[in-house]
């Protein structure tokens, strides 16, 4: 398997608060994540493709 990124990764990476990011995720607008035990665990390659379908919206 292939490195997850954490919640902070994720809000480094596209720039944004992680506080963003959680209500993203409740409201089912961000990147997809997945919870592994208590953590937050995203797919880069999601992350990338759902950055891609921001810009074409």
């Amino acid at each position: 398997m292939d490195k997850t990124l954490s919640i902070d990764e994720v809000a480094e990476l596209l720039q944004v608060p992680k506080g963003t990011l959680y209500q993203w995720r409740s409201r089912r607008k961000g990147p997809t994540a997945r919870k592994v035990g208590r953590h937050l665990r995203y797919d880069p390659a999601e992350v990338q493709a759902w950055f891609r379908d921001q810009e074409a919206a």
